[in-house]
């Protein structure tokens, strides 16, 4: 692409004085970084920079894929949309509705700003053909996204993205637009309100994904809750306090929606200083347990407290296999498994989980990175009359689901199965934290940790696909540990599909190496097995350090 002269066709045909006085600030680094590319859009739509430019998220790039999406679905069909608290989510989502409108698409628009999992329940609900959700999900404020899913509920295939895109692509994106006015078209019944009825269907099937099964617990457990700023206030709190969880704490800072995130500028609860606040109000009220949901509520962090009466964040990993344990466990207990129980995790997903499994008799299925290919699993069962044969499926990156209602990981599922099972064991003596040690002895010390490098700019792309290939031809040893065995998932493996992914397997465990779908890094997944946590330790950090020279 000729960023300049992309750049000057901007500057002719740009209205929005915002844009507009964007592109004149523009110094020639700026501008090659937002033209040198249109977003890129794949599986996971388009994620991007908010500001002017076809590499930035902007009205012009959201109406774009828009037609384009309205093209590949066609006229006289629906599709949902919903969105979060972002800087100009609600913006985006009124311009992606009035594209699919004037294309004579039937919209249904969450009236409010709702957690990712609405959107898909709400295809499945209303039989539409797609649906989108404005969100960039955990990353900084500076990000907004655009996130497609099938009429199935799950985010869209490799497939659908392809030609998706390549009806986006034949399109100029100042000419070839097909736009109304957002209430008009509310007026003449192309755009819908989704009704109320609808979200309390949400509420009422995340509810009914207890595995208690008559059990009793206290479910008085001091609780503090942290939205981050994004949608998880209203569904979090509602489901929790009607299934009898009412002494809860709010963080007040961070309770309301909005999108520059002044708390926590990284609103991911994957990482500690997201959560700090939370754990500030934990040390305030004496609590228990600590939950905090992203922006866009589909991953789910919690820390619980130490019998040194000190607080413990648990990785995705933990709370995975925490779940997956108890929902098994109860699931025995009160002979409520299925016949052919089913449980699917992800291949950076810690292995130990895959034992807990086969202790109970439960199928493992592993899939390629990415909640949709979870999704997919739990379609593929529900064409074979199987659905209920689904458990749960989690991933290393604090997303999980228990349910077949929607095909999208979902932290309010998250939190209210997390509270149950906090409870369940409180109530018994067992913290949390006792509870994993036991698995550990039982099924092994398991250690694993993600690490990202990040490759900004034009020549970051060129960089990433070069440390890649290397990846691929040059690498035998992780410092003095050998690699057994490679599986290079780029031509696809094991049925599943073509992805720029490669797992080594050493002595020790395994190492996964892939560039992230959504943003210009390489993340490394190292997963240590070992006889307990101080050597797991010695060995991540000894292949951490030959990683990162690889990536110099």
């Amino acid at each position: 692409m000729d960023y300049m002269n992309e750049y000057r066709k901007w500057l002719e045909n740009v209205k929005d004085k915002e844009l507009a006085d964007a592109l004149l600030r523009m110094n020639e680094t700026e501008i090659e970084d937002s033209f040198y590319r249109n977003l890129s859009f794949g599986t996971g739509g388009l994620r991007g920079v908010i500001g002017a430019g076809t590499n930035r998220m902007n009205v012009f790039v959201v109406a774009k894929a828009s037609q384009g999406l309205a093209n590949y679905v066609g006229c006289g069909n629906s599709i949902v949309i919903g969105y979060d608290s972002r800087i100009k989510s609600n913006e985006f989502a009124k311009v992606a509705a009035s594209v699919f409108a004037a294309n004579g698409i039937k919209v249904h628009i969450w009236r409010e700003l709702l957690p990712v999992p609405t959107v898909s329940f709400a295809v499945r609900k209303y039989g539409a053909k797609a649906g989108v959700m404005i969100t960039a999900s955990h990353n900084p404020a500076k990000y907004n996204g655009y996130k497609v899913y099938g009429s199935d509920g799950c985010q869209i295939t490799t497939e659908d993205a392809d030609s998706i895109l390549n009806e986006i692509e034949k399109l100029d994106i100042f000419k070839d637009l097909k736009i109304g006015d957002f209430d008009e078209l509310v007026n003449k019944g192309l755009i819908d309100f989704i009704d109320e009825s609808v979200f309390d269907d949400y509420i009422s099937a995340v509810k009914s994904q207890s595995v208690l099964f008559g059990d009793e617990i206290n479910r008085d457990v001091a609780i503090v809750y942290s939205p981050l700023n994004g949608t998880g206030l209203k569904p979090v709190t509602r489901v929790l306090s009607e299934t009898g969880f009412s002494n809860i704490t709010v963080v007040e800072e961070q309770k309301y929606p909005d999108g520059s995130f002044p708390t926590c500028p990284y609103p991911n609860p994957e990482i500690k200083e997201a959560m700090q606040l939370g754990l500030d109000y934990c040390r305030k009220v004496n609590a228990d347990l600590l939950l905090a949901t992203d922006p866009d509520a589909d991953r789910c962090g919690i820390a619980v407290k130490s019998s040194q009466g000190d607080y413990k964040l648990l990785s995705g990993n933990e709370v995975g296999l925490l779940l997956l344990d108890y929902i098994c466990s109860q699931r025995k207990k009160h002979d409520s498994m299925p016949k052919n129980p089913v449980f699917v995790k992800t291949i950076v997903t810690m292995d130990l989980a895959e034992k807990i499994a086969r202790h109970y008799g439960v199928q493992t299925v592993n899939v390629l990175t990415g909640f949709k290919f979870i999704g997919e699993v739990i379609g593929n069962l529900e064409k074979q009359n199987r659905v209920k044969d689904y458990i749960c499926g989690f991933e290393e990156s604090y997303g999980y689901l228990t349910g077949s209602y929607v095909r999208d990981k979902d932290a309010v599922n998250a939190a209210f199965l997390i509270c149950e099972m906090f409870a369940y064991y409180k109530t018994r003596n067992i913290t949390l934290i006792d509870k994993l040690s036991d698995l550990f002895k039982t099924y092994g010390y398991c250690l694993n940790t993600l690490h990202s490098y990040e490759f900004a700019g034009s020549s970051g792309m060129v960089q990433m696909n070069k440390i890649m290939n290397s990846f691929r031809a040059d690498v035998k040893v992780f410092g003095n540990h050998k690699i057994t065995r490679i599986e290079d998932f780029s031509q696809g493996l094991n049925g599943l599909p073509k992805s720029d992914v490669i797992k080594f397997h050493t002595n020790f465990g395994s190492v996964v190496v892939r560039p992230s779908g959504t943003e210009p890094k390489i993340k490394t997944y190292i997963s240590v097995t070992a006889s307990d946590e101080c050597e797991a330790r010695e060995i991540e950090s000894s292949v951490n350090a030959s990683l990162s020279d690889m990536m110099k």
